[in-house]
């Protein structure tokens, strides 16, 4: 009795073992786990990647430098509706903006380094006149080096960049809602005169 009573315990430990050591096996390869966490991670380094936008800061705090000239004739005046018909931000193009201010400058399309490490940003619309170091007076030209001082994207400010391109118009800012999430996006900078359609 005594050996069967051993017999039997020495293969219900052996059993235990069996079922723990296949349980922990599965789970080092269970392929759908693996399978969850290689497509969260290339999701992340899509994300980084994709879009240069995608670090812009949506709302500000609605300053502007001290030298910028307030329009004195916008197309759309401070308190009007237009739609906006650039993509600057995924949720941007199609939605109704309300003018909260309106100035006469030099916009430009800019590529940088940001100073924070991330990827270079290219062609980013749009950084002011006024938000460049030392800029003088005169528009510059396409191909100048800058120093920019602006902070629509982490990294910016501070951050050397080249001048793309370069366009004198009446610049926006603008409140909207995002046709993407239905966030409420306040004193966004900057959208151009072309950029916006009126209402009908």
């Amino acid at each position: 009795m005594k050996n069967k009573k051993i017999i039997r315990t020495i293969f219900s430990l052996l059993a235990v073992l069996m079922l723990t050591a296949c349980t922990a096996d599965n789970e080092e390869k269970d392929p759908k786990k693996e399978t969850t966490d290689n497509q969260a991670e290339q999701n992340e380094n899509t994300n980084m990647d994709s879009d240069s936008h995608a670090n812009m800061e949506h709302s500000s705090s609605g300053e502007v430098p001290e030298k910028l000239k307030i329009a004195e004739h916008p197309t759309y005046d401070i308190g009007t509706h237009a739609i906006i018909e650039t993509d600057h931000m995924e949720g941007m193009k199609g939605a109704e903006a309300t003018i909260v201010g309106a100035y006469d400058t030099t916009a430009y399309s800019i590529s940088y380094t940001p100073t924070n490490g991330g990827e270079p940003v290219k062609d980013h619309k749009w950084v002011i006149h006024e938000e460049i170091k030392d800029a003088g007076e005169a528009p510059l030209e396409s191909g100048t080096e800058v120093t920019i001082e602006a902070s629509h994207m982490k990294g910016m400010e501070g951050a050397t960049g080249v001048i793309d391109s370069a366009e004198e118009t009446t610049v926006y800012m603008v409140d909207y809602t995002s046709t993407n999430d239905g966030d409420e996006v306040k004193n966004h900078k900057w959208v151009t005169e072309n950029e916006l359609s009126p209402i009908e």
